[in-house]
């Protein structure tokens, strides 16, 4: 993996879910906007009942970027393809609302906990 930084302390690895507003999204009607933004939280929740996605949410604040992210989550499965493959399968991505991006996050060993995953185990 590019970028791996060197330390002298085990890392973990995660997939980093980024998800901003899709192209399609100002055409859609209100209607539709909300019916996709139902689907996409039920396909969130499902991915996170099979353990695919631990922790998902919304981003709410300003930013300088002009198309801020509006949510983020983190899985991990150990394939940043795996992970695209299930978001891109989200009925608002496949509309055009939001766009994924999945990226790998690294951070020091046993640094984070989800025990909403582990309270579901």
């Amino acid at each position: 993996m590019a970028g791996v930084p060197q330390v002298d302390f085990a890392l973990d690895t995660y997939e980093c879910i980024v998800i901003y507003p899709g192209a399609a999204g100002r055409a859609l009607p209100a209607e539709t906007v909300q019916r996709l933004q139902g689907e996409h939280t039920e396909h969130m929740q499902a991915l996170q009942r099979r353990g695919i996605i631990l922790v998902a949410g919304s981003i709410d604040g300003t930013t300088s970027n002009p198309e801020p992210p509006i949510g983020f989550g983190l899985a991990r499965t150990g394939s940043v393809d795996d992970v695209r493959s299930v978001l891109e399968a989200d009925p608002a991505v496949q509309a055009g609302l939001y766009r994924v991006d999945v990226l790998t996050f690294l951070c020091p060993a046993g640094s984070l906990e989800f025990p909403l995953v582990k309270a579901e185990s």
